[in-house]
């Protein structure tokens, strides 16, 4: 374990920043550079289960990050002063509170930064709309559009942890093409998959493509400077697990309070679905001895009392398994590594009680139509062989986006661009609306809406 490696404060570029008067460390500066960044604002109008909804007490994915960030920082503090790992990874102190849990803070507060319109559904769309896409032949034979099989699969395999990463280290552009130019182990603690290649379903760090080819060279900087290389083979930067921990401890127990708030369901009915999970059940018997206590007071401190014990579950098993983790040797989630099945339960209770819900499939099916819309108009437009309709569609393009495909490809203007960064144009466009924008520019440009 090089711990010295995996915290690597060296960046894309050279810093330039001044020091002289900033005492913040390498790793507090990326924090801030997250902070400002107009990609987290744009989170606070992206679906975290719910699309479009209009009530204010539902998550976004700007308060679902925020809460990811809360409890990943909780995971790292209760290491920080564990003995334990404090022998494991023999660091000096302030290395430990300094350094790990605010790298897991950013990593915690971007992880959903390249999630399209309408979630994980709008994932799904553009890959399926890109296979399609593929599928048609000229008349020769051949694809219409001059992409390799390589970049075909940054639009077939299309996720949004690989557009985070775009979006870190390419989009979030003022002078170069390094965007906001984080850290090697922010960014590598970011990496839930550091995979450029095929989907591997039953390898945690290659179930999905984490890496598009545009960034490929960004990935090999990271994992030589981390020493993520090991036997031949990119493994997840050791600080990752806690950043996916958070996300699933928060995603699991937020989603069940907010289709509560939603009045999808009451407490009795939490109460009757989780007799069998004797550890729950005990929990909830602990809260109804507290008295007359109102539903909404009983559903916040089940959430207490669940985050509580998956955090200390979270600590253990890392403590417990940090040598197999740093040896790419620990090939499932620290909240579901758990005998009494925590973690498993309540994923049953969203997937069959929630995420199959009438409400959100009918919004998921608007999310196609608009999304469908979206890739139709600029696909015919961006490539249409009158140059009037070129224009009008790249001037509606954010120019910040065009700016970093012509800057990645070295040439002038957008018709110069090759087939492939034409799409990536397009797609870093739209998967970076917001959903309520993305809904009212399909309405416009179906003459649905004017104004």
């Amino acid at each position: 374990m090089n711990w010295h490696k995996y915290l690597n404060p060296g960046r894309l570029r050279p810093t330039t920043r001044t020091k002289e008067l900033d005492l913040r460390n390498e790793f507090e500066s990326d924090l801030g550079r997250v902070i400002f960044s107009p990609a987290i604002r744009r989170m606070h109008d992206k679906t975290q289960v719910f699309p479009l909804t209009d009530n204010d007490n539902i998550h976004s994915r700007l308060t679902h990050s925020l809460e990811v960030m809360s409890v990943g920082y909780s995971i790292a503090l209760n290491l920080s002063q564990n003995k334990a790992f404090l022998r494991k990874v023999t660091l000096e102190n302030e290395v430990i509170f300094r350094e790990i849990p605010i790298i897991i803070k950013s990593a915690c507060l971007v992880h959903d930064i390249g999630n399209p319109p309408f979630g994980h559904f709008g994932e799904f769309v553009i890959q399926d709309y890109f296979k399609k896409l593929f599928a048609q032949k000229d008349q020769n034979g051949n694809c219409r559009y001059d992409v390799s099989s390589a970049q075909q699969r940054d639009f077939t395999l299309f996720d949004g942890n690989a557009q985070g990463f775009r979006v870190l280290t390419k989009l979030q552009i003022l002078d170069d093409i390094y965007g906001l130019n984080l850290t090697y182990a922010t960014l590598a603690s970011f990496l839930k998959y550091p995979n450029a290649d095929n989907v591997v379903k039953d390898s945690l760090y290659c179930k999905k493509r984490g890496v598009f080819e545009s960034e490929r060279d960004f990935l090999d900087q990271i994992i030589e400077n981390c020493d993520l290389l090991v036997n031949g083979k990119n493994i997840r930067h050791p600080l990752s697990y806690i950043m996916e921990a958070a996300d699933s401890i928060c995603y699991l127990v937020m989603d069940i309070e907010d289709a509560f708030n939603k009045k999808w369901y009451d407490f009795p009915f939490i109460q009757r679905e989780f007799q069998r999970n004797k550890i729950i059940h005990d929990f909830i018997d602990e809260i109804e001895k507290q008295g007359d206590i109102s539903e909404n007071k009983k559903v916040v401190n089940l959430r207490l009392a669940l985050i509580k014990y998956l955090v200390n579950l979270t600590v253990l098993n890392y403590i417990d398994n940090v040598e197999n983790i740093c040896q790419g040797n620990y090939n499932q989630e620290l909240i579901f590594d758990d005998s009494n099945q925590i973690a498993k339960d309540l994923s049953d209770f969203c997937y069959a009680q929630i995420y199959a819900h009438k409400e959100i499939t009918n919004i998921e099916l608007t999310g196609y139509s608009v999304l469908s819309g979206l890739l139709d108009f600029y696909i015919d437009f961006c490539f249409n062989e009158t140059e009037k309709f070129r224009e009008k569609a790249v001037a509606s393009i954010s120019k910040s986006i065009i700016k970093a495909a012509l800057l990645e490809s070295n040439v002038d203007k957008f018709d110069d661009l090759s087939d492939y960064y034409k799409l990536k144009v397009i797609v870093d466009f739209i998967s970076g609306m917001t959903d309520q924008y993305a809904l009212n520019q399909y309405q416009r440009i179906s003459g649905q809406k004017i104004n």
